[in-house]
């Protein structure tokens, strides 16, 4: 049977389970617009191809599946570089799918003028992806598609951009049986009772669980193994919801705080899971290297590149933890699980004394927030609050993009979160930030997506302003006059109101915000400190 090169690329999608895809429609790509409509799989369009980008982010952070951009060729594509960034530090598995030129108006190291033409847009993509692939020829498209997708979710997950020549997509092609998914086995892991030797030796052991332990589902596991040595468990920002609330040796809160990150300073043993202590987390390489480091992750050269471990256990981390069948109980958890029970409310006693709207905040997200909606906080003053010191109750439950730290992710990512379908997305977000997509309010609106934005209005940039005033600055761009955010939203048809700080009337309307079937905004004004896990506030310092 014979297929467009459009029908051939939107089966090769379908074929990978995809349920969804994010895009912008343009010149080049219509003819996917026109192939999905005969399949199964769900187009939201968006109204900015970055938003699109952030958005399929979104999507494979709440759900751990593929997320799929489609964009346009030229500046379509590139406007979803900042996305791709994002998705590329942060481990996110993307697929962006971009038109490219007509193959038959390509002529090699020459260009020519053609609309939307680059001289390499696969180039463009190389620093913010795992790979890139374009399409050489119209019956290569639904390989090149599964090829292309298996690179995106092989663990270290990342972004891989697919580019395919326009005419390609109207040509004929034989449609070909989709390849059988491939895995690559288990294979054995030297060392293993090595690490165990090691963490029974341990006085302090400590157990420090990365982005890469989540992706891998690997909480249980980690888990038990933190309960039969007694170790307390430091999660990165990636990993936050690992493991249950209630869990004896969850560490409460960021290493940034002074409490946690004695545990750092303590621990004789360190066993690091599915993580590359980044600068964010170790303010910057500050934080001494443990007496003994085990790391576990699926690439070995990512584990030694900040701090070289004494044992490196290469393969799955949840594979691996599972197989650490240490001989014998360490005593001592009671203890762990006073001494991180007390952390916790030291540090929320000082947030409350520091910072009280902090608190306030904090305090309703607990209390009214449903047990499934997903968090999706931007890099503003109040995320920052909320993706280090809320309680986040299970794995893909926050959306923290903390990676590259790109400035308006949450609105369009939330958008992402939302139509999943796992859960209302919650998306805490600023005025600076908010601005970057507030176009897709549209987006909300049309598709009706299940999303409560807390639009936390200070007049400016407040990150930066605090900056400028802690080091004695005049203040320069970082305030401005804020525009009608309610006016904004309800002028595209979405429920909006405001309200002054996080005291009672936040908390009343939050709760019903968040119980409504439909989406909405709701404004804050308010204005806050940073907390300890943002860098002018690093505990060494």
């Amino acid at each position: 049977m014979a297929v467009s090169g459009a029908r051939e690329l939107v089966d090769a999608l379908e074929s990978l389970g995809t349920e969804i895809v994010f895009g912008l429609p343009g010149v080049h790509n219509l003819p996917l617009w026109e192939a999905l409509a005969e399949t199964r799989i769900k187009l939201v369009g968006v109204r900015h191809e970055q938003t699109a980008g952030y958005a399929a982010d979104g999507y494979a952070r709440a759900t751990g599946k593929l997320g799929v951009a489609l964009v346009t060729t030229g500046p379509g594509a590139a406007n979803t570089l900042g996305a791709v960034g994002e998705a590329m530090a942060s481990a996110a598995p993307v697929l962006v799918i971009a038109t490219d030129i007509p193959s038959t108006l390509r002529r090699p190291g020459v260009v020519r003028g053609v609309l939307h033409e680059t001289s390499d847009q696969q180039a463009m993509f190389a620093p913010v992806t795992k790979g890139g692939f374009t399409v050489r020829a119209a019956d290569q498209i639904g390989t090149t598609v599964h090829r292309a997708a298996r690179l995106a979710l092989q663990p270290q997950s990342g972004p891989v951009y697919l580019g395919v020549p326009t005419d390609y997509l109207r040509e004929t092609v034989p449609h070909r049986r989709p390849p059988a998914p491939h895995r690559k086995p288990d294979g054995d892991v030297p060392d293993l009772a090595r690490a165990e030797a090691m963490l029974s030796d341990a006085d302090h052991p400590l157990i420090w669980a990365g982005g890469g332990a989540l992706r891998s589902g690997a909480g249980d596991a980690i888990g038990a193994l933190a309960e039969k040595i007694a170790a307390p468990v430091i999660t990165t920002f990636g990993a936050r919801g690992l493991l249950p609330l209630d869990h004896p040796c969850l560490a409460p809160n960021p290493v940034h705080t002074p409490e946690v990150g004695e545990l750092w300073d303590e621990a004789d043993v360190v066993l690091a899971i599915g993580t590359d202590f980044d600068g964010l987390m170790t303010q910057n390489w500050r934080m001494p290297k443990p007496p003994k480091l085990i790391a576990v992750n699926v690439d070995a050269d990512d584990a030694a590149k900040n701090y070289q471990p004494d044992l490196t256990l290469v393969g799955d981390a949840r594979g691996i933890v599972e197989r650490l069948l240490l001989p014998k109980e360490r005593p001592g958890l009671d203890d762990i699980t006073l001494r991180l029970a007390g952390i916790g409310r030291r540090v929320r006693q000082r947030i409350r004394e520091e910072e009280p709207q902090a608190y306030d905040l904090l305090s309703t997200l607990d209390e009214v927030l449903p047990t499934d909606a997903v968090l999706v906080s931007d890099m503003c003053v109040a995320g920052y609050w909320v993706g280090g010191f809320h309680r986040v109750r299970a794995p893909r439950k926050l959306a923290y993009p903390m990676g590259w730290g790109t400035l308006g992710y949450g609105f369009p990512a939330s958008l992402g979160a939302a139509a999943a379908g796992v859960g209302r997305a919650i998306c805490i977000t600023g005025d600076g930030g908010f601005l970057y997509a507030c176009g897709d309010l549209a987006t909300l609106a049309q598709e009706q997506l299940p999303v409560t934005v807390v639009l936390v209005d200070d007049g400016g940039y407040g990150m930066l302003r605090y900056d400028q005033d802690r080091e004695g600055l005049p203040r320069r761009g970082v305030d401005w006059d804020s525009p009608d955010f309610v006016g904004l939203a309800r002028s595209f048809g979405v429920h909006a109101d405001r309200v002054s700080g996080f005291g009672r009337a936040f908390r009343r309307l939050l709760g019903e915000f968040v119980e409504s079937d439909e989406p909405n905004v709701l404004v804050v004004r308010a204005r806050l400190k940073p907390p300890l896990n943002t860098s002018p506030r690093w505990y060494r310092t």
